[in-house]
């Protein structure tokens, strides 16, 4: 029975050997290839500015992001030169909108709102000292504007004074207007 109880517990270990030998040998085989384009997710891309959540390099509102072409894909690169491209290069740039932000957090307004709206400090914290001293004074218009507020905030319609957007984590609750301009319209719908 010891003899083979022990050959048994030999082979267990011999077998977790050999499993962290070819995990090392993985590791040590190199880092994967870079993923294509349309393979990346949001924000797996810009690097990102900590304190602000938005890209690093942004002008004029625009951030330009290097992508990878797919190995053995044959296409133009940014520059219009015909190439066969191995993953390593890169093939274009990919602009992506960046947001004014000034330093006005999105949580933090909406904790104020929630726990000190009744005083105004959400309204003085983002820059609107006549609105939140007539709260103050009133007791947050006896709750009820306190409760409109909070949710005024919280669905980010009202929004810093300067004009700037919140400082959203960038998994976060962004939420984007929706306007009609010269640039969109309304198709009239055609019945056959």
């Amino acid at each position: 029975r010891r003899s083979r109880h022990g050959s048994r517990s030999g082979a267990a270990e011999a077998l977790v050997l050999l499993l962290l030998w070819f995990a090392v040998l993985e590791g040590a085989a190199g880092s994967e290839p870079p993923p294509k384009c349309e393979d990346l997710r949001l924000g797996q891309y810009p690097e990102r500015d900590n304190s602000t959540q938005e890209p690093m390099n942004c002008t004029n509102h625009t951030a330009y992001v290097q992508c990878l072409p797919a190995p053995n894909i044959t296409c133009k690169d940014h520059l219009g030169i015909e190439k066969v491209f191995s993953g390593l290069e890169v093939g274009f740039y990919k602009p992506i909108e960046c947001r004014n932000v000034n330093g006005y957090s999105y949580k933090v307004a909406v904790a104020l709102s929630l726990f000190l709206g009744w005083l105004g400090a959400d309204r003085f914290y983002l820059g609107y000292p006549a609105l939140g001293l007539l709260k103050f004074c009133t007791v947050g218009f006896c709750g009820i504007g306190s409760l409109i507020d909070f949710i005024l905030i919280s669905m980010q319609i009202v929004g810093p004074s300067d004009g700037s957007s919140y400082i959203i984590d960038y998994y976060g609750a962004r939420l984007t207007r929706l306007s009609i301009t010269n640039a969109t319209f309304r198709k009239m719908q055609t019945y056959p």
